[in-house]
């Protein structure tokens, strides 16, 4: 076990895995990972030194949001295991000395929940509708949504029943949003974090944190649509009426009198895209506990951009009275961090806005320079793991994976790629989602995918660019699968996913045995962090100016010591403070300073 896991308050200052189950590890071959993947692989994840796993959703789903679209709150997708595999990973987890955090999804459910079949089958008014956002439509015979709200995924925030009333969906159509006015929805889901509480779990990841409070009916509907863009900028004022509301906080002072039932009492981490000023209202003591820091994954290759960004996460953890702040530089919804850093970097763009177009031509549309976006994601993980508070870290980024731009449009499965069109069409997230490669030795042959023909909506342009000549596997799958099923007869299914074969050159097997790959550097970096920094203790920082073009910041280390980690955004080679190195994330010149897009630890 960790130093740090061995505190009561463990997660102030984690190192979080996050795990996407159906990408890890697939033990039975049916080209999905599973819960017993995990648990095989628990020796590989106490070996880089992480401090907990965060599992995104493995309930039974219908897949149409990757796992979003939750049937049942208290169980296990039996593609992915059993609750028997649950807490055999559990046990084996806690054996290993690391915690366990599963996802909740408490905006919504899927259409195929319990209590949205119930819905369905009772009339409009019933306590069984009103779990849900129904109200009656526009239009002469109630043939039009309530207003023009669309949803993240492209298409009307709106669904219409066989009676005519119609169901509000913010995500995909099979996930209703539920009424948090209806306490029935209270008891649910204060028994879903007492069940998985109750099988060993030690904390939660909030989705959607900030969605649950709604006001649909301070105003007509149709008015609200007109002054709120249920996509759009958040406000300030807490007057948004489907997100960051006050009452979204009652909620969450609820469910921590369910964490404080249990010792060490649990913690749950928000996401919650919200302006910069309300983040410590979710990570409060009396509430949840932490909040996600999406700074670091937005900001673009600029050193402003990354000191706002350590500022405001420093500045919201000291407004919370005892909690700390996140650092979180990939996740399951963002592009790939060794892409962003390679593209083209433009001053003041929209978020991400070139690495979704790059996507969206499937990797054409800019050069990748992955030399340079490796350099700089090596920059980063130094600058972000030496800093205070729970870093996140997404599978397969301590392996340095580049996205996937160019799987073909017939073999994704994010909904983002199949609803949005013309000028808000996105490819989607399935370029992060790709299974894991484990062993190179196990290859794939060479896939023949066909390329699917553009898709014409009748305006003359094509909305589904072809696909690029990329090499994809088929077969054997980098060791993410075993060779054959479990019957032990057929052979074993593809990934969910394809693989591309440029996979081979970041197995974990390859990394593990190279010093100077990017997983040797983030285990290195780790077991620093955990024997220097958070063993004190102290989750303060202080960011030291070196010029325009310098990510720079002081902390306590242990025996007294000052840590400082410094990071060169300009082209010219920097003069190192002074103290000891202790790690680079690559090499200094040859009159020991420190060269562009590199960042060094130092000990004085």
């Amino acid at each position: 076990m960790t130093a740090n896991n061995l505190n009561d308050d463990w997660w102030k200052q984690a190192v979080v895995y996050q795990i996407y189950p159906r990408s890890f590890k697939d033990v039975n071959g049916d080209g999905l990972g599973d819960i017993a993947g995990v648990t095989e692989k628990m020796d590989y994840l106490q070996h880089l030194g992480v401090d907990a796993i965060w599992l995104s959703p493995f309930y039974p789903s219908d897949l149409a949001d990757g796992g979003y679209d939750v049937i049942d709150y208290r169980n296990v997708d039996p593609r992915l295991g059993t609750m028997d595999d649950f807490d055999a990973m559990v046990k084996a987890a806690h054996s290993a000395g690391i915690k366990v955090i599963v996802d909740i999804v408490p905006n919504h459910t899927a259409d195929k929940h319990v209590f949205f079949q119930e819905a369905l089958a009772s009339e409009p008014g019933s306590r069984a509708r009103d779990r849900y956002i129904f109200r009656e439509g526009r239009g002469e015979h109630g043939e039009l949504p309530p207003n023009d709200w669309q949803s993240f995924f492209g298409g009307p925030a709106w669904a219409r029943v066989a009676d005519g009333q119609w169901y509000l969906h913010l995500f995909d159509k099979a996930q209703p949003d539920v009424n948090w006015k209806n306490p029935d929805i209270h008891e649910e889901f204060k028994k879903t974090l007492r069940f998985w509480s109750d099988h060993g779990t030690d904390g939660f990841r909030i989705d959607v944190a900030h969605g649950l409070a709604k006001d649909l009916e301070s105003k007509p509907l149709e008015e609200l649509g007109r002054e709120y863009s249920s996509t759009g900028a958040l406000c300030h004022d807490f007057s948004h009426p489907l997100f960051d509301r006050r009452e979204v906080h009652d909620i969450y002072r609820e469910w921590r009198e369910v964490f404080n039932e249990y010792n060490p009492p649990r913690f749950a981490v928000a996401e919650a895209w919200v302006v910069p000023e309300h983040q410590h209202l979710y990570a409060s003591m009396d509430e949840l506990g932490q909040s996600f820091n999406f700074d670091f994954a937005e900001a673009n290759w600029f050193a402003d951009e990354f000191r706002s960004a350590i500022a405001s996460g420093l500045k919201a953890a000291a407004e919370t009275n005892g909690s700390t702040t996140t650092w979180v530089m990939n996740n399951h919804d963002v592009p790939r961090s060794p892409s962003r850093y390679g593209l083209p970097q433009v001053k003041g763009a929209p978020y991400h806005q070139l690495p979704h177009d790059w996507l969206l031509r499937n990797g054409t549309t800019y050069p990748e320079n992955r030399e340079l976006g490796t350099r700089r994601a090596r920059a980063a993980a130094l600058m972000e793991l030496g800093l205070p508070g729970a870093a996140y870290i997404y599978q397969g980024e301590e392996l340095g994976l580049f996205e996937v731009a160019d799987i073909p449009w017939d073999h994704l499965e994010d909904p983002t790629a199949f609803h949005t069109n013309q000028a808000t069409m996105d490819k989607g997230r399935d370029g992060c989602r790709v299974p894991l490669p484990w062993t190179a030795a196990d290859e794939p042959k060479l896939a023949d995918f066909s390329l699917p023909e553009p898709a014409d909506d009748g305006s003359g342009e094509n909305h589904v660019p072809l696909c690029a000549a990329g090499q994809f596997g088929t077969g054997a799958s980098f060791g993410f699968s075993p060779a054959m099923q479990a019957d032990g007869i057929a052979p074993a299914a593809d990934p969910h996913l394809p693989q591309p074969l440029w996979f081979k050159d970041y197995c974990a097997d390859v990394e593990q045995a190279d010093p100077d790959s990017m997983y040797t550097l983030y285990r290195t970096a780790l077991a620093i962090r955990q024997e220097t920094l958070t063993a004190t203790r102290d989750t303060s920082a202080t960011q030291v100016d070196m010029g325009n073009d310098v990510v720079a910041y002081t902390r306590l280390a242990t025996e007294g010591r000052a840590f400082t980690s410094v990071t060169n955004f300009g082209s010219t080679p920097l003069a190192l403070p002074e103290g000891d190195v202790v790690l680079t994330s690559g090499p200094l010149t040859a009159d020991g300073k420190l060269p562009a897009d590199t960042s060094v630890w130092l000990l004085r």
